[in-house]
């Protein structure tokens, strides 16, 4: 009788232990998200002036900004004349400032890095959004010009390639910036001349052109660096380009030699 008076406790036991989990897998909850909402709230001048929190928060952020502020006014050099993207139909002074400073900069890191030489620079005339105002240039003018995080990279290019870019630039008629090729337009609005650092084009060559990440995956349309038989990413940003030379000079160097010509 012991026996199965204790195993009928047992029993109950677990029959209790049963229903208590059954119970609390039916409880649990599962949640999933049905739909979100969000409205605008509006920041006036008014209200920054007014509300506490506001304050708080700026002159939490005030400090931060005033060193900021001190930086980005630093002078790093001087330009002897008005550098802007909106005058001329095949080249800009800004344009070929540029160009002629990235290319300068990044042959050396190529050649250290792969033992290879860059011999062009292209680069597209959007990229370039402020001017570089005659006087002293300032870190927020090379912020103002370059406000976009484009690294440099250099793309193998075939002859065929080559050419292909430079219909490019005749079909778009846009001054993109360019370096370390000059060719001629003539009456047919075909190429003629082309010459890569003052020779002529070698149809068996592999050109290294140095660009922009964004131009490199084929912004812009310059489907033609797709097809580069060599891709490498340089880690330096165009801006620090532009910020690099500034400190390493007093005035800017502007190069206005001809690099495309149109017959008449």
């Amino acid at each position: 009788m012991v026996k199965l008076k204790n195993s009928a406790v047992v029993f109950k036991l677990f029959g209790l232990l049963l229903t208590f989990i059954v119970l609390f897998t039916c409880c649990k909850s599962n949640y999933s998200i049905t739909k979100i909402e969000g409205r605008k709230i509006s920041v006036t001048e008014t209200s920054t002036v007014t509300d506490k929190k506001s304050q708080q928060l700026e002159a939490f952020i005030q400090p931060y900004r005033n060193h900021i502020d001190k930086d980005l006014s630093e002078v790093l050099t001087y330009s002897p004349e008005n550098l802007e993207k909106s005058k001329g139909e095949w080249q800009t002074n800004i344009g070929n400032f540029f160009a002629d400073i990235t290319l300068e900069r990044t042959i050396p890191i190529l050649q250290k890095r792969e033992n290879k030489t860059i011999s062009i620079c292209l680069l597209n005339h959007g990229g370039i959004r402020s001017i570089i105002p005659k006087g002293n240039v300032t870190a927020r003018t090379a912020y103002e010009v370059m406000p976009f995080e484009n690294s440099a990279v250099v793309i193998g290019l075939k002859a065929e390639q080559i050419e292909e870019l430079i219909r490019y630039i005749i079909f778009e008629k846009k001054p993109h910036p360019l370096a370390g090729l000059t060719f001629t337009i003539d009456k047919n609005n075909s190429p003629n001349s082309i010459l890569i650092q003052g020779k002529p084009i070698d149809t068996n060559a592999i050109y290294y052109v140095v660009t922009s990440d964004y131009l490199s995956n084929g912004g812009d349309s310059m489907l033609f660096f797709r097809k580069g038989t060599d891709y490498y990413d340089l880690d330096y940003k165009l801006r620090n380009i532009l910020i690099d030379y500034c400190k390493e000079v007093d005035t800017l160097r502007i190069n206005k030699d001809t690099r495309i010509t149109k017959e008449l």
